[in-house]
């Protein structure tokens, strides 16, 4: 299964997608905000990134624009999962690099459907 960095600055939307994604085996890692995602990303090196948009500092967008643009990181998915459900915001999130883009409240089916649809 998957190693999962869960990037997200509500602590209850990080409970409800690790406890999705540890039900179907996958290692989740967190980290509440851009910056800190970037760094763990980098260290940990997952196999798949859930990304926020809205977080102070570092917004979801720019850390995955960081990711998928560095070397280093640019073979890891990116999923943006958030609560922008504009039109202009999925457009944008996908030209950061994103290879997915999920508005919470997310349905289990949906983000374990598009997860192996990333993954494959």
């Amino acid at each position: 299964m998957a190693k999962v960095l869960i990037v997200d600055d509500s602590p209850t939307e990080t409970y409800k997608l690790t406890s999705i994604l540890e039900k179907h085996g996958h290692t989740v890692i967190t980290a509440d905000t851009g910056e800190i995602g970037v760094r763990v990303a980098r260290k940990e090196l997952p196999d798949l990134v859930l990304m926020d948009i809205v977080m102070p500092g570092l917004n979801g967008f720019q850390a995955t624009r960081q990711l998928t643009k560095s070397p280093e990181t640019s073979a890891i998915p990116v999923i943006i999962v958030t609560t922008k459900d504009q039109q202009t915001d999925r457009v944008w999130g996908l030209r950061q690099g994103a290879r997915a883009y999920l508005t919470k409240p997310i349905l289990e089916k949906n983000l374990m459907d598009v997860l192996a649809e990333v993954m494959a």
